[in-house]
């Protein structure tokens, strides 16, 4: 038995099945990703003043990032239409560049993330904060029982007795980076024993709101590009067999993969400015 209108339009809606599912699925991911940004603008508005980060995130990667989702967006579209005028082997071609694309997108991200999990913030307890690149910590180092000793590359910030300009200058050096360009904040190798510190975190998502949600949407988007680039790569592979049997179907499949990767790629146009350029 055939399942009906798998390449034939519907007559109530004008397109096929599998079409009407996806903008269905679409919506309910406009909705997802609305709350979240919706908890981001929130969260933003009510944070202290001076205490919202600014610069912690790499620009440069965000729009080599954003250069590579916009070229797979195009590519996946050339592949749709590569079948269209009945050429297989440029839909290969083009669909292969789409999903060596995402690889290249979620290597950038991994790279981002891992660049965070060894970015500490070490409060001490005379009351100054060190923040920096971690280096190296001895095999002994245990701040609960005060031994070892960790290395940082980064600065010390004094926060004791610092009011008024005084004060928002040395949370700049954390939370406003930005603010110091073109007089960069004076990095070096900067030693702490255990018993000097009385609490160390990486900025990783417990580390902070800012850091919490930035986790949360961009986590959440990689996944949807791993799944995204999972069909992309199974119908570029096995199930690539059907345009044999039935070219039109298959046509239809990618379509249907292309609006998914077309989301997943209008996400990212919105995620990029509101991390990090805002």
């Amino acid at each position: 038995m055939d399942i009906p209108y798998t390449v034939q339009a519907r007559p109530d809606t004008g397109l096929y099945n599998a079409k009407v599912g996806i903008w269905l699925f679409l919506a309910s991911e406009v909705m997802l990703f609305g709350a979240l940004f919706s908890a981001y603008i929130l969260l933003r508005v009510g944070a202290p003043e001076g205490y919202w980060p600014h610069g912690w995130l790499n620009i440069p990667l965000g729009t080599a990032n954003t250069i590579v989702l916009i070229t797979s967006s195009i590519t996946t579209v050339m592949a749709w239409a590569s079948l269209k005028m009945k050429d297989f082997g440029k839909f290969k071609l083009f669909h292969a560049v789409t999903l060596l694309c995402a690889l290249c997108f979620l290597g950038i991200k991994s790279f981002e993330y891992h660049d965070k999990f060894v970015h500490y913030e070490i409060k001490l307890k005379d009351g100054r904060i060190a923040d920096g690149h971690l280096v190296e910590k001895s095999k002994v180092f245990d701040i609960a029982k005060g031994t070892g000793e960790v290395t940082i590359h980064g600065h010390v910030v004094e926060l004791v007795g610092k009011k008024g300009a005084e004060l928002e200058s040395e949370l700049a050096k954390i939370y406003d980076l930005r603010s110091h360009e073109g007089r960069a904040v004076e990095h070096s190798e900067l030693k702490f024993e255990a018993a000097q510190i009385a609490s160390m975190s990486n900025y990783g998502p417990w580390h902070n709101t800012y850091t919490a949600i930035y986790f949360t949407l961009t986590g959440l988007h990689a996944l949807h590009v791993i799944g995204g680039a999972l069909v992309i790569g199974f119908l570029w592979g096995p199930g690539s067999r059907m345009w044999k049997t039935e070219p039109e179907r298959f046509t239809n499949r990618i379509e249907i993969s292309g609006l998914f990767w077309h989301f997943v790629d209008l996400v990212w146009i919105f995620l990029f400015p509101v991390l990090y350029l805002l």
